[in-house]
């Protein structure tokens, strides 16, 4: 039964490619943006749209950092929104790279510092408008004995995404720890978490990181793992805010043409997240409807540490700035080269 049930859940995880630069704390209630300029538009220009004749074309990813649109989706399809909504559901955040540079989206679900990295390539085309995700990265053990990141010290541990926001964001918390990555601890990479389940399974590895839904996969595996250490809590005992890696962007012409549009959504986005993290057996049974997750028993366990949230305005700044900086310090290129200014933050200044 163990067996089955472990390949119906690695065949589900193999369907859920996800960033996250690698997925259960409230964020605040979004702000609505400041009113447009009351100057007349030239002829040429488009004038603002009421949001309930807007159109939004909205894109979500598949697997964690996608469960907090669930709600949203149920309700657009059942034509009670006040927007409408034309929802592209991907399991890989390049194609809504693409679709914001082309127009083709107007708003959509990328890690934070790929939100960063196009601002920079677009010139200030693309811009944040919310953090949807905290941290969804964890440490697993078999061992007992490992509770804290003080435990780390002489112990190797398995990974994935060497030269990624994994890879900096565990590197950062073990250097304020007193442990330095490569010293201390030494640190190994697999080539995707799936992987990492496979050698841990195999008895291969004792201690490894994994983010949602691998977490849950690799309780599955009955091979005694559990959490030890929750990395999003560990970067918020360092006291430089939250740990922000899943957020959602927005094309800086579409939020200045239409920010009654732009408001709405995220008060829809807002009532869609609160009723996933407080809805668990309804929200896993939207999630799985709506494809998000193959099956709705594994997003009920995999919901709580998914740390879904929204933070909107100065707090999202304040906190996602606090984070690219410790990415760029590690690597600028992945935050596109330099920190992003205030107009990268919509709606906090």
């Amino acid at each position: 039964m163990k067996a089955k049930k472990l390949t119906a859940v690695i065949s589900l995880i193999m369907a859920l490619a996800l960033l996250f630069a690698s997925c259960s704390s409230g964020g605040s209630t979004p702000t609505d943006p400041a009113s447009p300029s009351e100057s007349k538009a030239s002829e040429t220009e488009l004038t603002t749209v009421p949001a309930q004749q807007q159109e939004i074309k909205i894109g979500f990813l598949k697997g964690p950092t996608g469960m907090g649109a669930a709600y949203l989706l149920e309700q657009n399809e059942l034509g009670k929104t006040a927007a409408k909504y034309t929802v592209s559901l991907e399991s890989s955040p390049d194609v809504f790279k693409a679709s914001l540079i082309k127009g083709d989206i107007d708003i959509a679900a990328l890690p934070v510092n790929v939100c960063a990295v196009l601002n920079k390539k677009t010139e200030g085309k693309v811009k944040l408008l919310a953090v949807n995700t905290l941290g969804t990265l964890y440490i697993m053990s078999n061992d007992e004995s490992i509770k804290t990141v003080a435990d780390l010290k002489g112990k190797t541990v398995l990974s994935a995404g060497q030269g990624t926001t994994t890879e900096y964001v565990l590197a950062h918390i073990l250097e304020k720890n007193g442990l330095k990555a490569g010293a201390d601890v030494t640190v190994e990479y697999a080539s995707e978490h799936a992987e990492v389940v496979t050698k841990a399974s195999s008895g291969s590895y004792s201690v490894i990181l994994l983010p949602e839904p691998f977490v849950t996969q690799m309780k599955l595996a009955g091979k005694g793992f559990n959490v030890a250490i929750d990395l999003t809590a560990e970067w918020k005992k360092l006291g430089e805010g939250e740990l922000t890696m899943g957020a959602v962007a927005v094309r800086s012409d579409f939020a200045e043409k239409n920010p009654e549009a732009v408001a709405q959504f995220l008060s829809d986005y807002k009532k869609s997240v609160d009723f996933a993290v407080n809805n668990a057996d309804e929200a896993s049974a939207l999630i799985e409807k709506h494809g998000i997750v193959a099956k709705a028993a594994v997003a009920k366990q995999a919901l709580p540490n998914c740390n879904l949230t929204l933070i909107t305005g100065k707090e999202m700044k304040d906190n996602a700035s606090a984070y690219l900086k410790v990415l760029f310090d590690a690597s600028p290129a992945a935050v596109g080269g330099e920190l992003p200014g205030g107009a990268f933050y919509y709606g906090a200044e």
